[in-house]
């Protein structure tokens, strides 16, 4: 029997890495979907076919739709999203998509640990360390003068859904005064919706990719962040496998486990100089760089549609430490922003230096791939053309 699978929001890294995790599997045939006119994996040569949506971002109703089309007209074993918008999404209208199987927990277990609200709670629940934190209303329930800094203003849900569409938000550190009504000034959003004031936590962060079936770990795996865009913070563009932190698992099961977790997450922790753990946010889908860990030998996309299939297969009992990533126009991005900032010269300098010696020998490219080229030259294509303000 020949399975179909949709991976939607295909111009994300994520949706290629399980485009092309799944397409080398026997009798799995991938179809791509994306709201423009191409996208990433659709280049992939394990995309057997690209379809064209709606914005699940600005128009969600006619997203609905689509898909609910789509599905009826073709029947797809499973339906991939790796987005936070397409995902819940399609959880919270599941009632009427009820032809559609995604490989995710309940629509209310999932935002038991999205919001991050629920998910502090729930940590109390399940013993495990988090940052104090004082819920709001909204900004009218704020008093500022009671407020002690450090300390971070957070919203207690990363994408807001509204009859109008999707408000994205943030997270902002505040070092005065000054700092909150800047936050506030530019986040008009708080003054309708809840958000936290949150204990700052010093430290470094520090990740713990997870696979759950039905309640049950299945696997785990980690990884260092060696670079970023841009370079003070923000997304991976180099990272290498390190091992999992017998601390954070024991944490993150606990966690996982309290909400009988199933599908994939990733589990955010900041940990202080003394090495104590504080629970900062979950991500209930596939994460950005999540070709490292196939590269490493921990396949998260065929296990969990194994998992979900029933199609028989081994897990991993341990991958390799040093692999290492690199998604190569985003490191060049990461390049420039280091060399327009106000860094020393020494460090510009050991920054081009580093950039021009990535290991090879342990370095993989993260969209540029000799065995799949459509990607990386379709990926290049655009950046050039974004370059010269082309659309």
């Amino acid at each position: 029997m020949t399975h179909i699978i949709l991976v939607l929001d295909a111009a994300q890294r994520s949706a290629l890495a399980v485009t092309r995790s799944l397409g080398k599997l026997d009798d799995i045939r991938i179809v791509t979907a994306d709201s423009t006119p191409s996208a990433l994996a659709a280049h992939s040569k394990y995309s057997s076919a690209y379809l064209q949506s709606p914005s699940s971002a600005d128009e969600p109703e006619l997203y609905l739709q689509w898909i609910k089309r789509i599905c009826s007209e073709s029947h797809y074993s499973l339906v991939i999203p790796v987005t936070e918008i397409t995902s819940q999404l399609l959880l919270m209208h599941s009632e009427q998509l009820s032809d559609i199987r995604l490989p995710f927990a309940s629509y209310d277990t999932v935002m038991s640990l999205a919001d991050k609200y629920r998910l502090l709670e729930q940590a109390k629940t399940a013993g495990v360390p988090a940052p104090d934190f004082t819920l709001f209303s909204s900004s009218a329930d704020l008093q500022p003068q009671h407020l002690s800094y450090p300390c971070v203003i957070k919203p207690c849900l990363s994408r807001i859904y509204t009859a109008q569409g999707w408000i994205s938000t943030s997270v902002k550190l505040l070092n005065n005064a000054q700092d909150l009504h800047a936050a506030l000034a530019s986040a008009p959003y708080l003054a309708q919706y809840p958000f936290m004031i949150q204990e700052f936590i010093p430290g470094s962060g520090a990740g713990l990719f997870c696979l759950y079936n039905k309640g049950k770990p299945v696997t785990f795996f980690a990884h260092q962040r060696l670079r970023e865009k841009p370079p003070q913070g923000g997304v991976s563009v180099l990272s290498e496998s390190v091992a999992v932190d017998a601390t954070l698992k024991h944490y993150a099961q606990q966690l996982l486990d309290h909400v009988h977790w199933h599908g994939v997450a990733m589990v955010e922790f900041r940990v202080t100089p003394d090495g104590t753990p504080y629970l900062m946010e979950v991500n209930t889908r596939f994460w950005g760089s999540l070709q490292l860990s196939i590269d490493a030998g921990v396949d998260f996309p065929r296990l969990l549609v194994q998992g979900e299939l029933g199609i028989a297969g081994d897990i991993p009992e341990h991958y390799t430490i040093g692999t290492r990533l690199r998604w190569l126009l985003g490191d060049l991005d990461s390049l420039y922003l280091c060399l327009k900032g106000a860094y020393p010269l020494s460090y510009k300098l050991k920054r081009i230096l580093a950039f021009l010696t990535p290991s090879p020998f342990r370095t993989r490219h993260e969209t540029n791939r000799l065995e799949d080229m459509g990607p990386g030259i379709y990926e290049c294509k655009t950046y050039i053309r974004q370059l010269l303000g082309r659309s």
